[in-house]
């Protein structure tokens, strides 16, 4: 599995650009992940020096390289504006599973922009990987993120108790599974960018 590299694919839905990372994202990047209203359910604590986000960018190339997984950056296309990421990542070819997951900046939530990228990131996943499985997790507070996965098809199948503790909170996660024979891509399906 190593060496294999897994090129980042650039997608596009109705309102959004899903493409590979830029060093210029850092910025956008880092106001983000600096944002503790934002990362209030996430497991690490919000990023206070602006080279996290330099790490950041380095480890979106080494999953890539490494054939790990890919992480898109989200823009919207009305306007050019950073609005979150999606990944896949711990892609598994052996046994055709990987890890779903997403961040939006506050400004883009409540939009419909989570599920609309990861609809589109999933679609790739299915048809590129042939995975059988993704999985997603999340803080059981993030009620909104859970809702999100729901619209996906995915199905809660469990509770990790007290898997997290940032900043001294303990916190328990949602599992959540979505199997391809399950997977129901939306009508128009993403499109490869061109």
């Amino acid at each position: 599995m190593v060496g294999m590299v897994l090129p980042t694919p650039t997608l596009s839905t109705d309102r959004l650009l899903l493409r590979p990372f830029r060093d210029g994202d850092a910025a956008a990047l880092f106001a983000m992940h600096g944002n503790a209203h934002v990362l209030r359910y996430w497991d690490s604590p919000p990023w206070t020096e602006p080279s996290r986000a330099q790490r950041f960018l380095a480890a979106c190339r080494q999953m890539a390289d490494e054939g790990t997984g890919a992480r898109v950056a989200m823009e919207r296309v009305e306007d050019g504006s950073f609005v979150g990421w999606c990944s896949l990542s711990r892609w598994n070819p052996d046994h055709r599973t990987a890890s779903l997951g997403y961040c939006l900046d506050a400004p883009g939530w409540g939009h419909g922009y989570a599920t609309e990228a990861a609809r589109a990131v999933l679609s790739w996943a299915f048809d590129t990987l042939d995975l059988n499985r993704v999985q997603a997790e999340t803080d059981t507070r993030n009620v909104a993120s859970a809702r999100v996965l729901e619209k996906l098809g995915f199905v809660r199948e469990g509770t990790l108790r007290e898997d997290c503790v940032v900043n001294g909170d303990v916190s328990d996660s949602w599992v959540f599974g979505l199997l391809s024979r399950e997977w129901q891509p939306s009508v128009d399906g993403p499109r490869p960018a061109h």
